[in-house]
């Protein structure tokens, strides 16, 4: 019966990861084909309409928009729309987590995800954390010549994380790259092979 619950076991951790990331993709596309659905019906005729459109036009959409944000007065509405949001209490809170959280999305060339992998001493014990940028000189926190940089350590089980602006010299890089610390981070350090 051990013998028999272990093979349960190991399979589930075999299909669990591969199920799951393939009902969220399956999900995220049917939700997109059902919401541009009705919208696409309403300017094409129904005969016209085939499975995919919806994610087709879902995509030029996207690339319109990215296009539109270049524009001036757009990025004007943009910020005056920011400014609007956070006057509402609850709304602030949301939509700044959100924008926040759409910073780590590549844009425009700019580089604004985990830059490298370093190691933080705190006394005895160490942890692995990822520089997510390298300059806070327009934040106000350089101190005394200490080059101070933002590095962000993520709790196990992705349940949160910390970001500490910390000196350089109290930084050891890591020889490893941000998809496996990070991985071996969020699995409490159980690294799987």
């Amino acid at each position: 019966m051990k013998k028999l619950w272990y093979l349960v076991m190991k399979g589930l951790a075999a299909v669990l990861p591969i199920g799951l990331t393939l009902y969220v993709v399956i999900w995220l596309g049917t939700s997109a084909e059902s919401l541009l659905r009705d919208a696409i019906t309403l300017v094409l005729p129904e005969q016209h309409y085939w499975p995919g459109l919806g994610l087709i036009v879902g995509f030029v959409l996207l690339v319109i928009a990215g296009l539109f944000v270049n524009a001036y007065v757009v990025r004007w509405f943009l910020a005056q729309w920011d400014r609007f949001l956070e006057r509402i209490p609850l709304v602030k809170t949301v939509y700044g987590a959100l924008r926040d959280l759409v910073k780590f999305l590549p844009a425009a060339g700019k580089r604004r995800d985990l830059q490298r992998v370093v190691l933080a001493a705190f006394g005895e014990a160490q942890a692995i954390g990822f520089v997510t940028r390298e300059s806070v000189h327009d934040l106000g926190l350089e101190s005394a010549g200490d080059g101070i940089v933002a590095v962000y350590f993520p709790m196990s089980y992705q349940i949160g994380g910390y970001t500490l602006y910390m000196p350089r010299r109290q930084l050891r890089p890591l020889a490893m790259g941000v998809e496996d610390a990070m991985r071996l981070v969020l699995t409490g350090g159980i690294k799987a092979s």
